[in-house]
């Protein structure tokens, strides 16, 4: 063939092509746009005679945009989508919905650049406390609120655990229509209702055929019920699962942790997955009396015990010179952290692991309070009572957790317990409400409040008239002080949310504006008694709330 008669072919070639990949006007339109009509020129019977090219591009996309839309043809009618389900709870009270729109649609902000908030309350503060109180009455959220209602808990995911019950099944319903809304199904069952848990072929077929969220609730929910069902249908499929699932199924199972679950939890000791390992680990040593718990109270007895070199009674520390195979079965990580001695850090995973119990009979039959109190030798005391302190949250241990704490009067870096604030909130967390109260009340009498903010956050809400009353006299001493109320800005935004409302009367003396002394800091006296005025109307309207929701 010569060089003609192919050349001839190739056109040929080419324009077959070319017509059996024909544009249409508004393609060509697009793609000159996009080269640029310098290295694409669109057809001229698509343009305007005698305009510059780019100018004709737009007048013609123009055109070809208003012949698109009247030649639109209309799309087929989609399917209606199923009713929505049924919410048997009871229905709102009036007043309650009111309020509820009121706190739904509240977009409030400090105005100006001055950073003063004002005197009116901050409604959108107020919105978790509402939504709370009406799911402990077990209200059904009304219709028309919906939408706003899946809106906010987009916006803030602290809202959504309480939003999404409050939604309820309808909530769910309407969120697998909006794809905006696709967060409620992550956290919830799949947006579909679980079956009765009695009926063991519709549990079976969602285990196996639902989506992984619909199992996780479902897990949950068998769960609640007791016995064994709930590991007979997680051991059903385990060894076929993701590892990242096997996770989080395992991490399902602290609700409700028991003895029961010892068998499957040591067999999970030896998964494949280290993250499962440890979270199987971690849990058997939440259970005193589980074979791992022994087995590292026996490692751990052999690293700390009491001198008997000394004069006086105090503690020994050995740490582990090894991390064998043994240890990483039972949930020891052999290497450490960046920064961290590898001996220290086995030392303090077995001393954590260990029941508290073990303790008593090894240190010499002492109390929790007298252990604590030990001195420890060659520099082993942090590294001891912080293993303790884990141990005794892990263990929800109350004794073990008062005795690290210590006594709130003492200065925190040379008093018995632990000096970290954040172990302290934790500790905390595992006493009873009214033991927790009257320990930071005493804390901040002794302290005041530039210390206190993490530890209020574990305390129970409302706060405990003594805390109550704490919280107020140091905001009252720091304001007769002439400091500026910002400095105290944390502390007065959990006051508004955690004091129980009946105080409000108690607090109209400090609305006034006080007096500032000499070294007070300028026009601290106006913030404070705005804040104050804050404070109470806030309470006010908390209270407001509560009457509303209690309505028939």
């Amino acid at each position: 063939m010569t060089s003609t008669t192919a050349t001839a072919a190739t056109t040929a070639a080419s324009g077959t092509t070319r017509t059996a990949r024909a544009t249409t006007p508004w393609e060509e339109l697009v793609t000159s746009a996009l080269l640029g009509t310098d290295r694409r020129t669109p057809p001229a019977e698509l343009m305007a005679p005698g305009r510059d090219a780019p100018v004709a591009l737009l007048d013609a996309a123009a055109l070809h945009t208003v012949r698109r839309r009247a030649g639109l043809l209309p799309a087929r009618a989609a399917g209606r989508p199923e009713p929505a389900p049924h919410d048997g709870r009871g229905p709102l009270p009036e007043a309650a919905g009111r309020r509820l729109t009121q706190l739904l649609a509240d977009r409030s902000a400090p105005s100006g650049g001055s950073g003063r908030r004002g005197t009116a309350p901050d409604l959108t503060e107020l919105l978790p406390q509402w939504l709370a109180a009406a799911n402990e009455r077990e209200y059904r959220a009304p219709a028309a609120v919906l939408p706003a209602l899946l809106d906010a808990a987009r916006a803030r995911t602290d809202l959504r655990p309480q939003a999404l019950r409050f939604a309820g099944p309808r909530g769910l319903w309407l969120a697998r229509l909006n794809p905006e809304w696709k967060f409620a199904l992550r956290g919830a069952s799949g947006g579909s209702v679980l079956p009765d848990t009695r009926d063991t072929g519709a549990v079976r077929l969602l285990w196996e055929e639902g989506l992984f969220a619909e199992r996780v609730a479902l897990l949950s929910a068998v769960r609640t019920q007791g016995g064994q069902a709930a590991l007979e249908l997680l051991a059903s499929t385990w060894s076929t699962e993701r590892a990242e699932d096997r996770l989080m199924f395992l991490d399902s199972l602290r609700t409700g942790l028991s003895g029961a679950d010892e068998p499957f939890l040591e067999q999970a000791l030896s998964d494949r997955s280290r993250n499962v390992r440890s979270t199987a680990a971690e849990l058997l040593s939440a259970l005193p009396h589980s074979a791992l718990a022994g087995r590292m109270a026996a490692r751990a007895a052999t690293c700390v015990s009491m001198d008997r070199t000394g004069g006086g009674a105090a503690v020994m520390v050995e740490a582990p010179h090894e991390c064998d195979a043994d240890m990483q079965r039972d949930g020891v990580i052999p290497t450490p952290p960046a920064g961290r001695g590898e001996r220290s850090w086995w030392l303090g995973q077995l001393v954590e692991a260990a029941p508290l119990d073990s303790w008593q009979a090894r240190l010499g039959g002492r109390s929790p309070e007298e252990i604590v109190a030990l001195p420890v030798l060659d520099d082993w005391a942090d590294e001891l009572h912080a293993a303790w302190c884990r141990a005794a949250v892990r263990q929800r241990d109350a004794r073990w957790s008062g005795a690290l704490l210590g006594a709130p009067g003492a200065s925190p870096a040379t008093g018995t317990g632990t000096p970290s604030l954040a172990e302290r909130a934790k500790l905390l967390a595992t006493l009873p409400a009214g033991d927790r109260a009257d320990w930071v009340a005493a804390f901040i009498a002794a302290h005041g409040l530039s210390e206190a903010f993490q530890l209020l956050g574990v305390c129970a809400v409302p706060w405990a008239g003594p805390l109550g009353r704490a919280v107020v006299d140091a905001l009252d001493i720091a304001r007769d002080a002439g400091s500026y109320p910002w400095s105290f800005s944390g502390v007065m935004g959990l006051a508004e949310r955690c004091l129980d409302p009946a105080e409000a009367s108690l607090l109209e003396l400090l609305t006034a504006t006080p007096d500032e002394p000499e070294d007070a800091s300028p026009g601290a006296g106006g913030y404070w008694s705005e804040a104050f005025q804050r404070l109470v109307s806030t309470l006010r309207l908390r209270a407001s709330m509560l009457t509303e929701l209690a309505q028939p």
